[in-house]
């Protein structure tokens, strides 16, 4: 007799383990999408590690510590996200103190001006934070050419900030927070 069959193998475990699972991950969650990624995460590395896993009764125990390991990380990621949603705002209320808002909507206009790849090349490395090496991968283009690219976008923007009588230079950095697009 051969191995057994891993696809079948992983849908005898997910059918034998999911209600059990869901509640566990419902019952730690705030919402039902939050437990489904939960879930779906958890399976996913059952699936990826389907010869690492324990078999009889150790299986399910073993499904229930990458939950809780899926959902520790779900809670560091949401601690991340609102410790720097909050580093944001602070930010941005400071600088919306020191320009007036004339101002800033006339940059906001001056960047939705300049063409699509000019604002993602200055996204990229002003509101991102990308150096050019990880520009020239997410573009897939040589270091060269986002050099090349970013010059010509800088160029592009302070003409057309010149054109509204603006002066990016009296902001510095922190003027690329008011560029950002408006849904």
């Amino acid at each position: 007799m051969g191995p057994p069959d891993p696809r079948r193998h992983f849908e005898e475990l997910y059918t034998a383990n999911y209600e059990d699972l869901l509640g566990y991950v419902r019952r730690r969650t705030d919402s039902p999408d939050d437990a489904a990624d939960a879930l779906a995460e958890t399976f996913t590395t059952a699936w990826r590690r389907m010869d690492d896993i324990p078999g009889g009764d150790q299986t399910r125990l073993w499904l229930f510590g990458v939950a809780r390991r899926v959902l520790a990380n779900q809670r560091r990621g949401d601690s991340r996200r609102t410790a720097l949603a909050a580093r944001l705002r602070a930010e941005l209320a400071d600088w919306e103190d020191t320009a007036p808002s004339h101002e800033a909507d006339a940059i906001r206009d001056a960047f939705r001006r300049l063409a699509p790849a000019d604002r993602e090349v200055l996204s990229l490395v002003s509101w991102e934070g990308l150096s050019t090496a990880e520009i020239a991968t997410v573009l897939g283009c040589s270091r060269g050419a986002v050099r090349l690219r970013l010059h010509r976008a800088r160029k592009r923007l302070a003409g057309e900030l010149e054109s509204a009588d603006l002066d990016l230079v009296r902001y510095g950095p922190r003027a690329t927070a008011l560029v950002r697009e408006q849904p």
